[in-house]
C-alpha cells in the first residue's frame, strides 16, 4: 500500500462537540501524516476539496458481502402477506425469466406476521421442477421447493427450515459455485458501497470471508478495507494458521484484516426465535416455542469464547432477545473475552450498563428499529420500550457500532443514521423518542471509532452538505441525512468519486 493524497481546503466536522475547522491533509502510505493549514505539495496529488465537509470514512460493521451482492439479481418478497402472496410472486417472476440450470432465489418475505407458514407442495405448484430457494427477510429461516432439496441432497419436507438446520443448509447453498458472485457483480458491489461514503466493512459471510477477500483484493477489487468474520466450523483453520483479530492477512495489501469469531446464540423476531425471557404476546408459556429459542447451551458459549480469547480472537455474538442477550453477557464475563454483541435488539433494564462494564460494542441495525415495527408491536407489544436501546447505551457509557446486516437492510450508512436519530420511516410518530440520539451522536458511531488525526487511516469522505446542520425536528434532521451528497470516498489514500 503506497498510496499518497494531499486534501486541500476541506471543513473538517468535528465528531466529539469540537467546532467545524478548515484545514489541508496530508495521507501517506494509507495514513494520515498531517493535519494543519497550508501543507505543502511533496509530488503527491492533490485534491481541491474547495469547502467540502470532512469526515472519517464510514463503516458498515455487519455484512454478508456475498449473499448481498447477489441478492441483486434475487426475487424481491418483501412486503408480501402470507405464503399464497410469495408464490404468486414467485410464479411471475418465473415467468419472464429463462433459468439456465441456477437454482432461483428469492429474499425479504417475513412470516412472523403470517396466519400460517407455507409449504413445499404449495411452492412445487408454482415452481415446478424449477430449483427455488427463498430466504426470510431476517436470514434465519428458507423456504425451498423440491427440486431445491434434491439439488442440495437433503430429504422431503413439508415446509420451511429454521435456525441451525437452516444454517447448515445455507452454508451447502452458498458452497455452490453457481451461487458465488461474479467478478463483475463483486466489483459494482464495492463501488456502490463507496458511493454511499463506505470505506470499510466487517464480512460476516457464513464462508470463508477470511479466503475470499484476498482473493478479491489480488484480482483488482479495491476500495474498502475489510475485516473478516470465522465461524465455528472454520475456526480450527484460522486458529491454526495462528491469524488474530487485527493481523493483515497474505495477499490483502493491507486491506483486508482477520475479524472476529461469529457466534449466532439465538434467532430473530421475524422467524420468532429470538430467546427471550418472556413468552411472545399471545403464546402460551407451555408452548415449547414460546421464549423462542437458544441454539448454544451456556457451556458451548463459554468454550468458544474461550477459544476465541486464547486464540486472539475478538468475537461477535449474534444476540437479537433478552434472554439471549443476558446469556451472552454473561459469557463475556465468565471468560473475559472481548468484542461485540451484534444486534442487541431487546435488552434488559439492568443488562444496559453491562456493555460499557465489559468493555463490549453494542453493534447495531437502527434500521431494522423501523423495518421490524409491526412485528415489535405483534410479538413485543408489552417489551417494545426495550428495543434498540440507543440513547440508553450511550448514557451508560457504550461503544455503539451501526451497521446494515446486509442483505437484511439496504448498506446505507445514512439510512442507518437517520433511523438512529428519527426512529420512524414514515409518517408515524417516532418509536420511543426517548431513545433517539443526535445527528453528531449517530455519524460518530458509523466510523468504527476514527477521527481526522495523524495516525488514522487514510480514509475520508467529502460530502457536498453538512449532516450536522441544524434542524428544527428530528424529520427534518433525517431527511437531510438521507439526502447527504457524497462528492467522493477515500480509502487508503485511493480516491474514487461516485
Amino acid at each position: 500500500m503506497t498510496a499518497s493524497l494531499l486534501i486541500r481546503g476541506g471543513r473538517i466536522l468535528g465528531l466529539d462537540g469540537e467546532a467545524e475547522r478548515v484545514a489541508d491533509m496530508r495521507i501517506h502510505d494509507g495514513i494520515i501524516t498531517e493535519v494543519g493549514p497550508d501543507l505543502a505539495v511533496r509530488g503527491e496529488p492533490v485534491v481541491d476539496a474547495d469547502g467540502a465537509w470532512l469526515i472519517p470514512g464510514l463503516w458498515d460493521s455487519h455484512v454478508h458481502f456475498g449473499q448481498w451482492a447477489r441478492s441483486t439479481t434475487w426475487i424481491a418478497l418483501d412486503g408480501t402477506a402470507g405464503p399464497d402472496d410469495v408464490c404468486a410472486r414467485v410464479a411471475a417472476a418465473l415467468s419472464l425469466r429463462r433459468e439456465t440450470g441456477r437454482i432461483t432465489m428469492g429474499f425479504g418475505y417475513r412470516s412472523a406476521t403470517w396466519e400460517r407458514l407455507g409449504t413445499v407442495d404449495e411452492l412445487d405448484a408454482v415452481t415446478g421442477s424449477q430449483p427455488v430457494v427463498l430466504i426470510s427477510g431476517d436470514a434465519h429461516n428458507g423456504w425451498l421447493n423440491s427440486a431445491a432439496l434434491s439439488r442440495l441432497g437433503l430429504p422431503h419436507r413439508t415446509g420451511p427450515m429454521t435456525e441451525n438446520e437452516w444454517f447448515t443448509t445455507l452454508a451447502r447453498l452458498t458452497d455452490l459455485p453457481e451461487q458465488q458472485p461474479t467478478h463483475e457483480e463483486e466489483a459494482a458491489a464495492v463501488a456502490l458501497l463507496r458511493s454511499r461514503g463506505l470505506a470499510g466493512l466487517v464480512d460476516l459471510e457464513f464462508t470463508g470471508a477470511f479466503r475470499d477477500w484476498p482473493a478479491r483484493v489480488a484480482a483488482g477489487i479495491r476500495g474498502l478495507r475489510v475485516r473478516t468474520g470465522v465461524y465455528q466450523h472454520q475456526l480450527d483453520e484460522v486458529l491454526e494458521a495462528g491469524w488474530r483479530t487485527g493481523d493483515v492477512l497474505p495477499g490483502g495489501d493491507g486491506l483486508i484484516t482477520m475479524g472476529p469469531l461469529k457466534i449466532i446464540s439465538d434467532g430473530s423476531l421475524g422467524t420468532r426465535t429470538a430467546w427471550c425471557c418472556e413468552p411472545y404476546v399471545g403464546l402460551s408459556p407451555q408452548d415449547p416455542h414460546a421464549h423462542g429459542a437458544a441454539n448454544l447451551t451456556a457451556p458451548e458459549m463459554r468454550a468458544l469464547l474461550s477459544r476465541a480469547r486464547d486464540g486472539g480472537l475478538t468475537v461477535a455474538v449474534h444476540a437479537i432477545g433478552d434472554r439471549a442477550n443476558q446469556a451472552a453477557l454473561d459469557a463475556f464475563a465468565d471468560t473475559g473475552a472481548r468484542g461485540s454483541i451484534e444486534h442487541a435488539q431487546l435488552l434488559r433494564r439492568e443488562d444496559v450498563a453491562r456493555f460499557a462494564q465489559l468493555g463490549l460494542t453494542a453493534s447495531m441495525q437502527p434500521l431494522h428499529a423501523v423495518e421490524d415495527r409491526e412485528m415489535t408491536q405483534r410479538w413485543w407489544a408489552d417489551r417494545a420500550d426495550r428495543t434498540f436501546l440507543l440513547r440508553s447505551l450511550l448514557d451508560a457509557g457504550a461503544s455503539l457500532s451501526f451497521s446494515s446486516d446486509a442483505p437484511v437492510s439496504p448498506p446505507d450508512p445514512w439510512l442507518a443514521m437517520a433511523a438512529a436519530v428519527h426512529r420512524s420511516g414514515d409518517d408515524r410518530p417516532p418509536i420511543q423518542p426517548e431513545e433517539q440520539i443526535s445527528a453528531r451522536e449517530a455519524l460518530a458511531s458509523s466510523v468504527d471509532g476514527q477521527r481526522i488525526r495523524p495516525g488514522a487511516p487514510g480514509d475520508l469522505v467529502l460530502l457536498g452538505t453538512n449532516p450536522l446542520a441544524h434542524h428544527d425536528t428530528t424529520a427534518e434532521t433525517a431527511e437531510a441525512l438521507k439526502a447527504t451528497k457524497v462528492l467522493a470516498t477515500v480509502c487508503a489514500g485511493e480516491i474514487m468519486t461516485p
